[in-house]
């Protein structure tokens, strides 16, 4: 275990992620379905150049590793994203964003009910998950007082299956990290680039079904997408060009750092570090829109942040015990 490298990764990962929440505010006039699926179909090709440089590698995975890989780029990046989208589409933003706010707290309480070395003592991770808990929902704060007059905006049956989704939402992307952390561990031979640039090829042919799908129901008139001109949209060059970016830098480049980090750290750990994430968000999404958060906004910031000195100081000093 290696603390601060692990960190270092973990933080490079969690902005790079949080460059996919600022797209779908320039490309307001896109479909998330759009742009969720297409972000992976560019995953998917810019994975294919980086396989043939790296041929060698890729011919020695098995065919585990293959099924694996698939079923991970599956849950982790189609399914996730498809129930987060799906999920604001019926219910709004607010409560979608406060549910998938929760990951990090949800993925360490996970991955801490296994059984192994990497488990940590309860009483050590409560002061950690109790400043990230508490962190998130100042964060979300303005989602939440949305979400008070809810009533006024959706039916409840919208915000019951709206609900239901995000959770599944949770549910996919809790799965993945913790999986992918124990798969990559099980293999200390496999390297970090070798198993994103695999993810990134399985990837590939699950997102092509999905673009050939929506351009499908598009033509039979069955999409509800007002306004939209398929396949590019109104923006075809910044559409590609940003499809391209977040395709190399959050889904190739984040991965690779994600994975890097999930070799050096315990998973419990791990998953507190995506509120990173949140934060790359959050600064992004204030300098788009050239506002100062407001102070309880700044709270929770510090909160989140405090959060992590006490998960990564709870954690240095079991690994200095053992």
């Amino acid at each position: 275990m290696n603390l601060p490298a692990g960190v270092a990764w973990a933080l490079v990962a969690g902005v790079l992620w949080g460059t996919v929440f600022i797209v779908p505010v320039i490309l307001h006039d896109y479909p998330a379905v759009v742009l969720s699926v297409s972000r992976y179909l560019a995953f998917g090709l810019i994975a294919l150049p980086l396989a043939l440089a790296s041929r060698s590698a890729i011919a020695q995975l098995e065919r585990a590793d293959w099924i694996e890989a698939a079923k991970l780029s599956l849950v982790g990046n189609l399914l996730y994203y498809s129930f987060a989208a799906a999920a604001i589409q019926r219910a709004g933003a607010p409560l979608p964003t406060v549910i998938v706010g929760s990951l990090p707290v949800v993925i360490a309480i996970a991955s801490n009910l296994g059984t192994g070395a990497r488990v940590m003592p309860w009483r050590q991770l409560v002061l950690p998950l109790a400043l990230l808990a508490a962190g998130i929902l100042l964060v979300n704060r303005d989602e939440l007082l949305r979400l008070a007059a809810a009533d006024t905006d959706a039916p409840g049956g919208r915000l019951l299956s709206g609900a239901l989704l995000a959770f599944a939402a949770v549910a996919c992307w809790t799965w993945y990290p913790i999986r992918n952390a124990a798969w990559l561990r099980a293999r200390p031979g496999l390297r970090s680039e070798t198993w994103t640039t695999a993810q990134g090829l399985t990837t590939l042919p699950l997102s092509l079904v999905g673009w050939l799908a929506i351009g499908a129901l598009d033509a039979a008139g069955l999409a509800r997408h007002d306004g939209f001109d398929w396949p590019l949209g109104p923006r075809p060059l910044l559409f590609v060009l940003m499809m391209l970016a977040i395709g190399l830098l959050a889904s190739w480049l984040g991965s690779l750092c994600w994975n890097r980090a999930s070799r050096l750290l315990p998973t419990s750990l791990a998953g507190q570090l995506i509120v990173f994430e949140t934060l790359s968000a959050l600064a992004m999404g204030f300098a788009w829109r050239g506002q100062w958060p407001a102070p309880g906004t700044w709270l929770g910031v510090a909160l989140l942040v405090a959060g992590v000195a006490a998960g990564v100081h709870a954690f240095s000093r079991r690994a200095a015990a053992g």
